[in-house]
C-alpha cells in the first residue's frame, strides 16, 4: 500500500464552533425501499437470504447511514461516482456489487443514460421506482456468477468487512470482465491513525488486483478526519459526516456480533458504543482515517 498522504490537515483551535450534529445530518438523505420479511433482533432487522454472509442490518436506519456514506463519499471524491474514465459515446454494462439503496446505481444511471446498470445486493432494499436502463437483483456476489454477457465496468464500494474470499471475488470480477474493462474499488481503511502516529494496516487489494491479472493498476487516498477538529471548511464537513456514519455504524456492527457471538446482554453493548461515542467527539484527540480508490483495467488482449 502506498505511504501516508503527505499533506498536513490542519486543526480547528475553535473548539466552541457552532458546527453541530444538525449541520452534519443536513448533508444525509434517505431513500423510500421495498419491504420484505427479515429477521429481527433487539430492535434491528436483518436480511434473511444468505443469512450469516453479512452481519450488518438492512432496516431503515442502516439504509440512512448508507446514503448518508454515499454522500460522504461524493464530498471525498470532488463529487465523482467514480474516478476511471468511461466511455459517453456507446453502450455499456456497469455492475455495481453490494449496491446497498442503489443510490451509487441510479446515479450512474441518470449520468450514463445509453448504459445497462446492474446493482447487486443480498437485500431487496433498493427503491421501486429507478431510471429505466437500472435494475437490481439478489443474489450473493461471492457465491459462483451465472453465466452472462460480460460488463464494460465492476465497481465495488464499503465491502472491505463483508468480504471473505477478495482473491476469489476479484478473479469473477476479471472473468466477468470484457477485455478493456476496469474495475473499481473504494473503501475506508481499517485502523485510525494520527499523522504522527502509527501507520494505517497495509490494505492488500492492490496485491489481488495484481494477482487476478488486472493491469494499469492506480491508487488514489483521500483523509478523512474524524469529527470536526480540522480547519479546512471541506474536511470539517467530512469530518463531521464521518463521526454520524461511525456513531450509527457502532450499533450496526456490534449489537448483532456481540449478543450472538459474545453472549453480551443488549444494554451492556449499548453502554460501550455510548462509550465510544463520547470517545469520538474529544476534539483534542486529532484522528484519522483514509479513504482508498483503487482501479484497475482488464487486459485488452
Amino acid at each position: 500500500m502506498s505511504d501516508q498522504p503527505t499533506v498536513t490537515v490542519a486543526v480547528d483551535t475553535d473548539l466552541d464552533s457552532t458546527y453541530d450534529d444538525s449541520d452534519a445530518w443536513s448533508y444525509a438523505t434517505s431513500l423510500s425501499s421495498s419491504v420484505e420479511k427479515y429477521k429481527w433482533e433487539n430492535g434491528r432487522r436483518y436480511h434473511s437470504y444468505r443469512e450469516g454472509a453479512y452481519n450488518f442490518p438492512n432496516d431503515e436506519k442502516e439504509q440512512d447511514r448508507l446514503d448518508m456514506n454515499h454522500h460522504l463519499c461524493l464530498l471525498l471524491l470532488d463529487n465523482e461516482l467514480h474516478f476511471t474514465e468511461l466511455p459517453q459515446d456507446r453502450s455499456i454494462r456497469i455492475l455495481d456489487i453490494g449496491t446497498g439503496t442503489g443510490i451509487w446505481a441510479m446515479e450512474m444511471g441518470d449520468k450514463f443514460p445509453n448504459a445497462q446498470v446492474i446493482g447487486n445486493e443480498l437485500s431487496p432494499i433498493q427503491p421501486r421506482w429507478v431510471p429505466p436502463n437500472v435494475q437490481f437483483e439478489i443474489d450473493d456476489a461471492e457465491s459462483p456468477w451465472p453465466p452472462r454477457e460480460p460488463f464494460d465496468f465492476i465497481h465495488i464500494r464499503y465491502m472491505l468487512g463483508s468480504i471473505q474470499n477478495w482473491p476469489r471475488l476479484l478473479r469473477q470480477s476479471y472473468e466477468n470482465l470484457t477485455p478493456g474493462g476496469w474495475i473499481e474499488l473504494q473503501d475506508f481503511n481499517t485502523l485510525a491513525y494520527s499523522e504522527d502516529g502509527s501507520a494505517a494496516d497495509d490494505n492488500k487489494i492492490l496485491e489481488f488486483c495484481q494477482d487476478a491479472g488486472f493491469v494499469n493498476v492506480r491508487h488514489e487516498v483521500r483523509k478523512v478526519p474524524i469529527d470536526t477538529w480540522a480547519r479546512d471548511k471541506k474536511l470539517k464537513q467530512i469530518g463531521a459526516l464521518y463521526r454520524l456514519n461511525l456513531e450509527e455504524l457502532l450499533e450496526a456492527a456490534l449489537l448483532g456480533l456481540l449478543v450472538r457471538v459474545e453472549n453480551w446482554k443488549p444494554e451492556e453493548v449499548n453502554v460501550f458504543i455510548a462509550q465510544i461515542r463520547t470517545a469520538l467527539k474529544d476534539k483534542s484527540v486529532h484522528v484519522m482515517q483514509e479513504f482508498h480508490v483503487v482501479w484497475a483495467q482488464k487486459p485488452e488482449k
